[in-house]
């Protein structure tokens, strides 16, 4: 008799984990419940801007096949009203599949602390574009207060890597949007930032993407434009009785010696050779 109490115990207890709901005080602040979805605001400080229309069926159809694997996270607001703090992808998901709750972790959060979290989440998250892994990081820096060494602490990533997305945004913003639509690459980025030029920025954009340039073959492009610039700056910069004498001097000497000169006067004349024989034929000329 004692054994078919303690089995039906047994059978009772399995039966409460397998089947019956939890006696945990539902929607109170640690605990992770269904949640009705229209109880649920979206999150203001949501990084992300685009979300691929393509990845959100498959994750819909993911849902409809196994359910929502991970609980979102939100923050009670009042009786019965939430904001989410990440998860929107699986909130939206769930919402196109007319799902009427979702689980979710409930949690405290003021202001800065919910933009914080939704930032640093998302930036650890791999689908995040460039683009939008710089703006996070921009907006930690800016509202949250802080610098560059911290926030490369906080985020788990090198500072040089914190910085490289950094100057992402220094880019015009066509080929920023480029980027976030996968036309070019980080890597193609950031070989445009070292092109200060806006005009020559987008020039060089557009034979990227018109020629499927690699990112080693765009840094080699940008490379010559700015030993092209280099060179017509120097010969427009220079003062106007050096350029009356350089046809001379080029014509001595044989070749097309350059001449670069600082603002405060001071220069420096090059001379190539070509050979010893050239050399020795210049030095002569020197003598």
């Amino acid at each position: 008799m004692a054994k078919a109490t303690k089995k039906q115990a047994l059978g009772r207890g399995l039966s409460a984990l397998l089947k019956e709901p939890s006696r945990t005080p539902q929607n109170t602040v640690g605990s992770i419940t269904e949640i009705s979805l229209d109880c649920i605001q979206v999150n203001p400080y949501q990084p992300r801007t685009h979300f691929n229309e393509e990845a959100l069926e498959e994750l819909a159809n993911s849902i409809q096949e196994l359910g929502v694997i991970q609980p979102i996270t939100v923050r009670k607001l009042a009786e019965n009203s939430y904001q989410l703090v990440s998860g929107e992808r699986r909130l939206r998901a769930s919402k196109q599949l007319l799902k009427k709750t979702i689980p979710a972790y409930i949690r405290t959060a003021n202001d800065q602390e919910m933009l914080e979290m939704a930032l640093v989440e998302n930036i650890q998250r791999k689908n995040l574009d460039p683009i939008e892994v710089a703006i996070s990081y921009q907006r930690l820096i800016d509202e949250i207060s802080l610098t560059q060494e911290e926030l490369s602490k906080r985020v788990g990533k090198k500072r040089s890597t914190v910085t490289n997305y950094l100057r992402l945004l220094k880019l015009d913003p066509i080929i920023q949007t480029g980027m976030r639509d996968g036309f070019i690459s980080m890597g193609h980025g950031r070989a445009l930032i070292n092109v200060t030029e806006t005009t020559s920025q987008l020039t060089i954009y557009e034979k990227i993407v018109r020629e499927k340039l690699s990112v080693r073959q765009t840094e080699v492009l940008v490379k010559a434009s700015k030993e092209t610039k280099k060179t017509h700056r120097t010969t427009t910069e220079l003062p106007k009785h050096i350029q009356e004498s350089m046809q001379a001097i080029r014509s001595y000497f044989g070749h097309k010696v350059t001449v670069s000169v600082q603002q405060n006067g001071k220069g420096k004349l090059t001379i190539p050779f070509h050979s010893e024989e050239d050399f020795q034929r210049i030095k002569k000329l020197l003598q």
